[in-house]
C-alpha cells in the first residue's frame, strides 16, 4: 500500500546545515487566487550532530507568547549557536494567527483537535498531518508553547504529562522546572487527547511539552520574558544550545497537578460573568466561583458557580459576556506521584 504524502511543500530544506528561514507552501485555490498557496512560515538551524527540537507556537492563532517568543528567539540565534538542530514553527494554524483567532477562518478547524490530521483534507486537517508525519517524523522533541488565548488566562505555566515510568516523571519534572515559569502541572491523559499535538508527538515517539504562558488576547513583559529565557535554559539543557550561551537560573515553580474534570468550573447559565476569586488563589470545595449576571432579566438573582474541588486557581475566564457550558476557571493541586 503506497504510503499517503502530504501536498504541503517546503521551502527550506530540513537536511540541510545552516541557518534557513521560508514558508511552507499549502495549495489554496479561491477565487481570488486559483493557483495561490497558505504561506506558513518555518525556519531551521542545524549544525552538526546533536538533537533535534521542534519549537512550535500559533497552533491556536489568538495565543501571542509563544509566536512572538519564537520569533525573537529565531533572530537571536544563528548557526554556532545550535548543536544539532532547532525547526521553528512560530505560527502553526497561520490563517487564525493571521485573524487573530483561536481556529481558521477558512475551515474553522481548530489545530490541536485534528491530529493526526488528513493529506487531501481540510486546510487544517492538512497541516495537522503535515506536522505529525513529516516535522514530528524527523526530530526527538517537540515544544508546544499556549496561552488562554483571548477568552482565558493562565498563571504562566510549564506542562507536562504524567508518567507511569519514574525516571521518565522525574525527568519531565526536571524540564519544566528548568522552564521557571511561577507555576507548572501535570497532566493526566483526557479521552480526548489523541486528536492534539501531545498525542501526536507519542505515536511518533517524540518527547512532548507544553506551556500556557498568559493569554486574554494580550501580552505582558512577565509572559515574554518566561517564554524566551525558558526556552533558552531548556535547550541549553537538552544540549542543542551552546554551552557558551550565558542563561540565568531559573526563578522557584510551583509544581501542581490537573486530574480530571472536578479541577474545572463551567458556567450554569447565559449572562454576564463576575467571579469571586483571582488567579493564585487557594480555594476550596464548595467555594462560591462567580455569579452569572442576566442582561435580560436583571431581577432575577445571578446563578452561582462553585468550585467542585480544593486546589489553587490556575486559569480564569477573562470575557464578561458567558454562554452556559464555557469554561469559567480551572485548578491545579500540589503534584503527588
Amino acid at each position: 500500500m503506497t504510503k499517503p504524502s502530504s501536498r504541503i511543500s517546503s521551502e527550506i530544506p530540513f537536511d540541510q546545515e545552516g541557518k534557513h528561514v521560508g514558508f511552507l507552501r499549502l495549495p489554496h485555490s479561491i477565487h481570488r487566487s486559483a493557483y495561490g498557496w497558505i504561506p506558513i512560515p518555518v525556519a531551521s538551524i542545524k549544525n552538526g550532530k546533536g538533537p533535534i527540537v521542534l519549537l512550535m507556537a500559533g497552533n491556536h492563532g489568538d495565543e501571542y507568547e509563544g509566536q512572538i517568543g519564537l520569533s525573537s528567539l529565531l533572530r537571536m540565534l544563528d548557526i554556532q549557536d545550535v548543536q544539532g538542530q532547532i525547526i521553528f514553527l512560530p505560527s502553526a494554524n497561520f490563517p487564525a494567527a493571521a485573524a487573530g483567532m483561536r481556529t481558521s477562518p477558512i475551515d474553522e478547524g481548530n489545530l490541536n483537535r485534528l491530529f493526526p490530521g488528513d493529506p487531501n483534507g481540510t486546510v487544517t486537517q492538512q497541516m495537522a498531518w503535515y506536522i505529525e508525519h513529516v516535522l514530528l517524523a524527523q526530530v526527538d522533541y517537540v515544544f508546544d508553547l499556549h496561552s488562554g488565548g483571548s477568552s482565558l488566562m493562565y498563571i504562566p505555566s510549564a506542562g507536562c504529562r504524567r508518567s507511569d515510568d519514574p525516571k521518565r516523571m522525574d525527568q519531565a519534572l526536571e524540564i519544566v522546572r528548568l522552564f521557571g515559569a511561577p507555576a507548572a502541572y501535570v497532566l493526566d491523559s483526557q479521552s480526548s487527547d489523541s486528536c492534539t499535538l501531545a498525542a501526536a508527538a507519542a505515536r511518533q515517539n517524540v518527547i512532548h511539552y507544553g506551556a500556557e504562558l498568559g493569554g486574554g488576547g494580550t501580552l505582558s513583559p512577565q509572559a515574554l520574558r518566561v517564554t524566551i529565557d525558558g526556552t533558552r535554559r531548556v535547550l541549553k539543557h537538552l544540549g542543542v544550545l551552546s554551552q557558551a550561551i550565558n542563561v540565568d537560573e531559573p526563578s522557584p515553580t510551583q509544581i501542581l497537578q490537573v486530574r480530571g474534570a472536578d479541577y474545572f468550573v463551567y458556567a450554569p447559565d447565559s449572562g454576564m460573568f463576575e467571579p469571586t476569586v483571582e488567579l493564585g488563589d487557594s480555594v476550596q470545595a464548595g467555594q462560591m466561583a462567580g455569579r452569572i449576571h442576566f442582561f435580560d432579566t436583571p431581577w432575577r438573582e445571578p446563578s452561582v458557580a462553585v468550585f467542585k474541588r480544593s486546589g489553587i486557581v490556575l486559569c480564569k475566564r477573562m470575557m464578561c459576556r458567558t454562554e452556559r457550558g464555557d469554561c469559567l476557571f480551572h485548578l491545579g493541586a500540589p503534584f503527588e506521584r
